[in-house]
């Protein structure tokens, strides 16, 4: 496991679910080198959780914060947690009952 990297779970609420945010946060994941996953929440939340170097997890939640065009968050929270370093890429996980 590499010693910098910096492991989050953010929960984003507002209108996130039906305005391409998962694809949003993928998108810039893969543009940052971020590996984790996104899903959508039963309750109408988004969970992500990532793995990456400080600078790279810093600039990919100024992102999330910002959301598609579409999006309308009105709650943000990043919880931080110790690094696994266990995942290899950054994946939408489709959430099932």
């Amino acid at each position: 496991m590499r010693e910098d990297l910096v492991r989050v779970r953010v929960f984003v609420g507002g209108r996130v679910q039906g305005v391409a945010y998962r694809f949003f946060a993928e998108k810039y994941a893969a543009r940052l080198d971020v590996s984790g996953w996104v899903r959508n929440l039963p309750d109408g939340r988004v969970e992500i959780l990532a793995e990456g170097s400080e600078v790279h997890i810093e600039t990919f939640l100024a992102r999330l914060r910002e959301g598609p065009s579409l999006a309308e968050i009105d709650g943000f929270e990043v919880r931080r947690e110790r690094s696994t370093g266990e995942f290899r890429d950054f994946r939408i996980v489709f959430f099932s009952d």
